[in-house]
């Protein structure tokens, strides 16, 4: 017993040396590596390994003040894709130094890994098929409704089950692509999501006038870029880096280029107006998890 708490004291000591010294790693790597998404409406890929997005060109911008720095000439930026499910264990084992998708800051995280100050504040909406009758989670009744695995919508989703004693079937998409497939194709009713990735996988369908976002928002989220615990002067530099964007007022310009302007591949725009909450939380720099909107 006596070697197995040695030996889990020693694994612990690695593991917060390793969490402290990112900075170091990129330093004398000379590389750093991101958290990117396939389908998400803050990251997401083009195909031939090209990611983009609003969380992309925030990180894009974080890479370069952390080259700057350190004082480095150059940074090799690895791409690592991740999913709704692991992208936490990713972060947290090393394998991603910044995860640049759509996560939501909760407390729960907060236990396992770090996040920057918010750089966006998500609603959870419901989208449907526009000829399907549904307008709110009140006509989900008896329905079947999709989300993806290991997102926050799940716990939203099964917190309204209870609350209204609307009875529906969920089924569950490997990702964002996947779980719109799900409503695309008839498999299911509704698809229950930030609706931010929502308006971007309308925007970017065969036929985008074929679905709708309706119905109450059910959950208020600070999304942000996530990274691992421990590591203050890495998270500094990352937050430091944000705040200038918004000083700069270039960060409503990026939201800007991917929400109200067309975005690749083909053009679409996904039409999402800055709301209120974002606009709060970016006149007053935080990294409150979402426990602390709910109280508002």
């Amino acid at each position: 017993m006596k070697h197995s708490i040695v030996l889990l004291a020693l694994a612990g000591a690695v593991s917060l040396a390793q969490a402290e010294d990112t900075l170091k790693k990129i330093k004398d790597t000379g590389t750093i590596t991101l958290g990117v998404r396939e389908s998400s409406g803050l990251s997401y890929t083009i195909g031939d390994g090209k990611y983009v997005g609003y969380h992309i060109d925030v990180c894009e911008k974080i890479v370069s003040d952390v080259r700057k720095a350190l004082g480095l000439s150059g940074i090799t930026t690895k791409y690592q894709p991740v999913t709704s499910a692991n992208r936490i264990p990713l972060t947290v084992n090393g394998t991603v130094d910044l995860e640049c998708g759509s996560t939501t800051n909760n407390a729960t995280r907060q236990k396992d890994v770090a996040f920057a100050v918010t750089t966006y504040v998500e609603e959870v909406r419901i989208a449907v098929k526009a000829n399907s009758g549904i307008n709110s989670i009140k006509d989900l009744a008896n329905k079947t409704v999709a989300t993806t695995t290991g997102t926050t919508s799940v716990q939203t989703l099964r917190k309204h089950e209870r609350s209204t004693g609307v009875d529906f079937k969920e089924v569950f998409g490997k990702d964002h692509a996947d779980s719109f497939l799900l409503l695309e194709s008839g498999r299911a009713d509704a698809f229950v999501m930030d609706g931010s990735i929502l308006a971007k996988n309308i925007a970017t369908s065969k036929n985008p006038k074929d679905y709708k976002i309706v119905g109450e928002v059910l959950s208020v989220e600070p999304i942000a870029i996530m990274m691992r615990k421990d590591d203050p002067a890495f998270k500094k530099v990352v937050d430091n880096s944000i705040k200038e964007l918004i000083r700069l007022g270039d960060l409503a310009k990026l939201y800007d280029k991917w929400f109200l302007k067309p975005i690749p591949p083909a053009g679409a725009v996904i039409g999402m107006p800055l709301n209120e909450a974002t606009k709060a939380a970016w006149a007053n720099p935080n990294d409150k998890p979402m426990e602390d909107y709910a109280k508002k």
